[in-house]
């Protein structure tokens, strides 16, 4: 029978690392840290050489890598004292109304002090991913989460954040037992199946849809206009909805004073 090839598939070997890995990406909404952890083990993947191949394409994340440019630290103040609107005010004053540390985002040594071309893009990765949410507009909560991150996988096939997309849609699949549409709260309907695969479309659509972000040179853009910027890069940002920063009345009201 054909089901006696199943075991070549997957040895016990590899499930195994396959369920530490799930488990990471399952604990994932409790700690950034198994996010970042997950990263990590797929260094010397199969996956992360297709990512390396995809950002090689581009001169300017091609000079990033080899030369291990770092981001940071922002200082949260001056970025602040920057013109209404802009990309950098945005940015501090967002992350400083949700009680953020702009600075959230591991030390390179957390990466093997960047050794590898793998260590560099993961580092890279999660240095500007509160940056993406600004400029994508999705929420920097378990609401926007998806969407944002699917950006990064339709650039650049990023393992970590694709293995996280694969596993919401696995984990809330295991967990669904009522149709969206009778669910009432939107803390509901953000474990469903349904909801993921949208915020996952969604962002796949957006970062095909973009210009290149890794590369970004996002100090030196942090005076530009939010909206200018963004129709620069070609983002259709979301701008509306419980996944959208943007639709918090806290967050508008603290980028007005």
């Amino acid at each position: 029978m054909g089901f006696r090839y199943l075991d070549r598939l997957a040895s016990p070997e590899q499930i195994q690392g396959f369920l530490g890995l799930m488990d990471l990406a399952a604990g994932g909404g409790e700690s950034a840290q198994n996010v970042f952890e997950l990263s990590h083990r797929l260094r010397d993947s199969n996956p992360m050489k297709l990512c390396r191949k995809r950002l090689a394409r581009d001169p300017e994340a091609e000079r990033l890598i080899q030369t291990r440019q770092l981001s940071g630290p922002y200082d949260p103040e001056a970025l602040k004292a920057l013109p209404k609107g802009s990309l950098g005010h945005t940015y501090a004053t967002v992350l400083g109304a949700l009680g953020y540390d702009i600075n959230f985002f591991p030390e390179p040594s957390f990466f093997s002090n960047l050794e590898t071309d793998a260590d560099y893009i993961n580092y890279r990765v999660y240095a500007t991913h509160d940056l993406h949410h600004i400029l994508t507009g999705f929420s920097l909560d378990n609401f926007g989460e998806l969407g944002v991150i699917s950006v990064s996988v339709a650039q650049f096939s990023h393992p970590g954040l694709a293995f996280t997309d694969l596993m919401s849609l696995l984990l809330n699949w295991f967990r669904d037992d009522t149709p969206i549409d009778e669910l009432e709260s939107h803390a509901d309907k953000a474990h469903t199946t349904a909801y993921a695969f949208g915020r996952i479309s969604e962002g796949l659509e957006m970062g095909a849809n973009a210009q290149p972000l890794f590369a970004q040179p996002w100090e030196a853009l942090m005076p530009r206009n939010l909206e200018d910027l963004r129709r620069e890069l070609q983002i259709d940002a979301v701008t509306s909805g419980p996944w959208s920063w943007q639709s918090r009345p806290e967050l508008i009201e603290a980028l007005k004073a």
